[in-house]
C-alpha cells in the first residue's frame, strides 16, 4: 500500500501518469535489449543481422538459463550465494562423456548419473548450510573447488569428448529454426514462474526470503524449504551441464568457472524487468538473452574475447546498483 501511495504521489510532482511510470519501470530493459540489437544490426549488418546470429543468441544460452534458475531457487529463500553451481554444471558435463566414452555406460544412464551427482552436491550444500549453519560462501566456494578438482582428475587434466553425434538430437533438433534446448529453457522458466508465483510453496519461499524468523513463527517449514532449494539448485545445474555437453559433444572442466559471472549478471538484470526490485524468472530469462545479445554483438564487431568479461562484470555492477535503488525506493 505504501508503494502504491508513493507511485501515485510522484506523478503529481513530475507530471507523469502513474501507469506510464510503472510501465516504463517494468519494460525499460526490454527496450534497451531491442535497441542494443538494432545498433549491432546497423553497425555490422552482414554479421549480426543474420539468421545464424539469431540462432546463436537464442540457441546457445539454455545451460546458462538452467544455472540462472538454479540461483533463483536459492535466492528466493534468502540464500544469495551459491558459488558451486558452475562447478556442478562442469562436473555433470564431464561425467557424461567420461562414463559414456571411457567406461561404455549407456548415454541415458550417464545422464541420470550426472543428474544424481548434481542433486547429491546440492544435498551436501543444504546439509552443511541449513542443518549445521556453516557460512554459505565458505561451503559453496569450497565445494566449487572440490568439484573442479574431481572433474580434472576424471579427465586426467584434459578436455573430454567423443560423444556419439546422434545423442545431440534431443538438444539440437530444431523446431521453427531454433534447437529443442531453447524450448526446454522456456518450459523451465514457465514452471519456475508458476511455482514461485502461483503456488503455496512459492508464497512460502517469498515469506522465508522476506523474514526467516517470522516465517518460522507462522508455521512455515523454513529449514525444509531452504534445504530443498539447494537440492533443486544442484539438480538444475547438473541438467544444464547435461544439455551443454549433449549439444557440443565434449567439455573442458577448466571452462566451468566462466559460467558463474554471467549467471549472476542475468539474475540481477532480471530484477529490473517485469517486477522491478524483485527476483523473478521471466526477468531472468530476459536478462540471459540481453547478455547474449551484447556479448555476441561485441564479438561480431571484431573485439577480443576479453570483452565478454568486461561486459558481464560491468552489467553485473550496474544491475546490482539498479536493483538496490529500486528495492530501497519501493521499501521507502
Amino acid at each position: 500500500m505504501a508503494t502504491e501511495t508513493r507511485s501515485e504521489s510522484r506523478p503529481l510532482r513530475l507530471g507523469v501518469p502513474a501507469p506510464l511510470l510503472r510501465f516504463t519501470e517494468r519494460w525499460t530493459m526490454v527496450g534497451l535489449w531491442i535497441l542494443l540489437a538494432l545498433v549491432f544490426g546497423i553497425v555490422e549488418p552482414s554479421k549480426f543481422a543474420t539468421s545464424g546470429t539469431f540462432k546463436t543468441i537464442f540457441g546457445s544460452q539454455t545451460p546458462l538459463l538452467f544455472l540462472a534458475m538454479a540461483v533463483l531457487c536459492t535466492i528466493m529463500v534468502g540464500e544469495f550465494v551459491d558459488l558451486s553451481i558452475a562447478s556442478i554444471l562442469g562436473l555433470a558435463a564431464t561425467l557424461v562423456p567420461v562414463l559414456t566414452v571411457q567406461h561404455h555406460v549407456p548415454f541415458l544412464l550417464a545422464c541420470l548419473a550426472a543428474l544424481a551427482a548434481g542433486a547429491l552436491v546440492g544435498t551436501v550444500n543444504g546439509a552443511l548450510i541449513v542443518r549445521l549453519g556453516v557460512n554459505p560462501i565458505v561451503v559453496t566456494l569450497g565445494m566449487s573447488t572440490l568439484l573442479l578438482g574431481l572433474a580434472l582428475w576424471s579427465t586426467d587434466l584434459n578436455s573430454v569428448s567423443g560423444l556419439d553425434p546422434g545423442v545431440s538430437s534431443f538438444a539440437l533438433d530444431e523446431i521453427l529454426g531454433l534447437p529443442l534446448s531453447f524450448y526446454y529453457g522456456i518450459a523451465l522458466v514457465l514452471v519456475v514462474a508458476y511455482v514461485t508465483g502461483l503456488t503455496p510453496l512459492g508464497r512460502h519461499m517469498r515469506f522465508v526470503h522476506a523474514n526467516r524468523e517470522v516465517a518460522r513463527l507462522a508455521g512455515v517449514q523454513v529449514d525444509r524449504i531452504r534445504f530443498g532449494a539447494f537440492v533443486l539448485a544442484g539438480l538444475l545445474s547438473a541438467a544444464g551441464g547435461v544439455l551443454l555437453v549433449s549439444g557440443v559433444g565434449g567439455f573442458d572442466p577448466n571452462s566451468s568457472a566462466t559460467y558463474l559471472l554471467p549467471t549472476y549478471a542475468a539474475v540481477f538484470i532480471g530484477t529490473a524487468v517485469v517486477r522491478p526490485g524483485s527476483f523473478n524468472p521471466i526477468g531472468t530469462w530476459i536478462g540471459t538473452y540481453f547478455l547474449a545479445t551484447g556479448v555476441i554483438g561485441l564479438q561480431e564487431l571484431g573485439l577480443a574475447a576479453w570483452i565478454s568479461d568486461v561486459f558481464y562484470g560491468g552489467v553485473l555492477i550496474v544491475a546490482v546498483a539498479v536493483s538496490t535503488v529500486i528495492g530501497r525506493r519501493r521499501r521507502g
